[in-house]
């Protein structure tokens, strides 16, 4: 099953050989909605390899209040997590799953090895700091830069697109931990783009009407 898995998205990511250790080494596991894959302090024994689905990437402050940082799909994997898993460090963020997903979860002590070994997973695991980094530096300049109803609107669209739906199944509540703020501020925001044409508001839905 793995490896009908891995196929389905890596077959023209990484080499045959590569795919036939993965297959040998990696442990699949499937995510129900809210379920946490990683916490802060974990003690990395792997990384993972999203299959299907979304993950949530969130830092926690030392009042315990969370910020989003970005979102993983299929095809992505963890940098944090890798990098924790790497120097043997503890993890620095909390990963949820966003929605039902599939993982494989690879053993760190392949990590080095392969990285030696495989071109592909060399240009992989570069290409995901890249991505990950980018998506570090929009953070920053989202929160630098952006109003704050330019910054719910972003968020929105973003997530429907991780999500690949129109119609995000989430709380005012949920929003506002996400974008560290509250809820009031929240459903104030969400009135306004509603009244701009941008989404449509249900209970516990949000619809999105322009992209």
């Amino acid at each position: 099953m793995i490896r009908e898995k891995l196929d389905s998205y890596y077959s023209f990511v990484f080499e045959k050989e590569l795919m036939d250790e993965m297959e040998q080494v990696g442990v699949y596991k499937k995510l129900r909605e809210n379920e946490l894959l990683v916490d802060l302090g974990d003690q990395m024994k792997g990384v993972p390899l999203l299959l299907d689905g979304a993950i949530k990437i969130v830092r926690e402050d030392k009042k315990g209040e969370e910020i989003l940082l970005y979102f993983l799909e299929k095809g992505d994997t963890c940098a944090s997590s890798f990098a924790s898993a790497i120097s043997n460090g503890k993890c620095g963020i909390r990963a949820i799953a966003e929605k039902e997903s599939e993982i494989v979860f690879l053993p760190k002590e392949k990590l080095d090895e392969w990285l030696v070994k495989y071109k592909s997973w060399r240009n992989f695991v570069i290409d995901s700091y890249n991505i990950r980094l980018n998506e570090m530096m929009e953070t920053i300049d989202t929160l630098a830069f952006m109003r704050m109803d330019q910054r719910l609107y972003k968020y929105l669209t973003d997530k429907a697109q991780i999500m690949r739906e129109t119609t995000l199944n989430t709380t005012h509540q949920d929003i506002a931990y996400d974008m560290h703020t509250s809820r009031v501020v929240i459903s104030r925001l969400l009135k306004q783009l509603e009244n701009e044409g941008k989404i449509k508001l249900h209970r516990n839905k949000i619809e999105i009407l322009q992209f």
